[in-house]
C-alpha cells in the first residue's frame, strides 16, 4: 500500500514525533517522596507547643550562683577543640548531656535525672530546686544543642539545618533552603512529624494566609519538610541529552525533505 503524503503532512507527523518524545515516560510516582501515605492526621492545639525534651536530645546546661565555687560542681569543663592537625589554633567547646533511651542524663553532684518528657520551664525549675540544696539561690539555663529540621524536594538549598534558637517557623525554615524553586507545589507542602513515638503528616498550603496562623507554622525538633515538584518539573524530568539529540535530528531531517520537494 502506498502513503501519498504531502510537506505539510510529513511535518505534522514530525512535529507530533517530537512531542511525544519529549513527554514521554514523565510519572509523578517516579519523583514524589512519601507519596502513598495519606497526610491528614497530624492535628495540635491552636497554639504553639512548647519544646518537650526526648531521648537523643543534646543538652547544654549552665548553672551560675552568688558563690561561683558553690555552682562550680554543678557544671562540666570546657574542653579544647582542635581546628587543625597541628593544633596551632583550638577552640573552647562546651560539653553536652545526651539524653539516653530511658530518658535520664548523668548530672555532676545530682547523678541520674529524668529530662525526657519535660518542657525547658519544667526541666530548670527542677534543676533549680536540686542544686538549691547545695548552693543559694542558683541560676539554670538550658539550650537545645542539636534542633534541626530537614527540607526536601523543590528548594534551592535542601538539607538539614540545625536551630540555634530552639523556635523556629515554616517561613524561616524555607528560607535556610533559600525559597521553593519555580517548580515547588506550594498548595501541597508535606510536614512530617514525631509525636509520641510515631511519625505524623500534614498538608500545608503555603498560598493560603491561613498557614501562618496554622499550629504547624511553628516546627519542632527534627521536623521534615517536602516540597512536591509541580508537572512542569515532573514533565521536564525525562528531557535529557538523548532527548535532544533526537529533535535534532528531527530538524535536520525536516528541513532535507523541505529542499528535497521544493526541489
Amino acid at each position: 500500500m502506498k502513503l501519498n503524503l504531502n510537506f505539510n503532512q510529513i511535518v505534522l507527523y514530525l512535529v507530533l514525533l517530537m512531542f511525544l518524545t519529549m513527554s514521554s515516560c514523565a510519572s509523578r510516582k517516579d519523583l514524589i517522596y512519601f507519596q502513598d501515605e495519606i497526610a491528614t492526621d497530624l492535628t495540635f492545639d491552636s497554639t504553639p507547643q512548647q519544646l518537650v525534651y526526648k531521648p537523643d536530645d543534646l543538652l547544654v546546661i549552665n548553672v551560675t550562683a552568688a558563690d561561683a565555687d558553690a555552682a562550680s560542681p554543678f557544671n562540666l569543663p570546657v574542653v579544647a577543640n582542635n581546628l587543625n592537625a597541628l593544633g596551632a589554633q583550638a577552640a573552647l567547646q562546651t560539653q553536652t548531656y545526651l539524653i539516653d533511651y530511658d530518658g535520664n542524663i548523668e548530672f555532676p553532684v545530682l547523678g541520674t535525672i529524668k529530662m525526657a518528657g519535660l518542657t525547658r520551664t519544667e526541666a530548670t525549675e527542677m534543676l533549680k530546686k536540686r542544686i538549691a540544696e547545695y548552693a543559694d539561690d542558683p541560676i539554670v539555663n538550658i539550650r537545645l544543642a542539636n534542633f534541626t529540621v530537614t527540607i526536601l524536594g523543590e528548594v534551592n538549598r535542601p538539607g538539614t539545618f540545625t536551630i540555634q534558637d530552639e523556635r523556629i517557623t515554616l517561613v524561616e525554615a524555607l528560607g535556610l533552603a533559600s525559597d521553593l524553586t519555580i517548580f515547588g507545589k506550594r498548595q501541597n507542602v508535606l510536614l512530617i512529624r514525631e509525636v509520641d513515638n510515631k511519625k505524623r503528616f500534614a498538608n500545608i498550603d503555603l498560598t493560603s494566609i491561613n498557614a501562618v496562623n496554622s499550629p504547624l507554622y511553628y516546627l519542632q525538633q527534627n521536623d521534615v519538610i517536602v516540597v512536591e515538584p509541580n508537572r512542569a518539573r515532573i514533565r521536564s524530568s525525562t528531557f535529557n541529552a538523548n532527548n535532544a539529540v533526537l529533535i535534532s535530528a528531527i530538524g535536520t531531517l525536516t528541513t532535507i525533505l523541505a529542499v528535497f520537494l521544493i526541489n
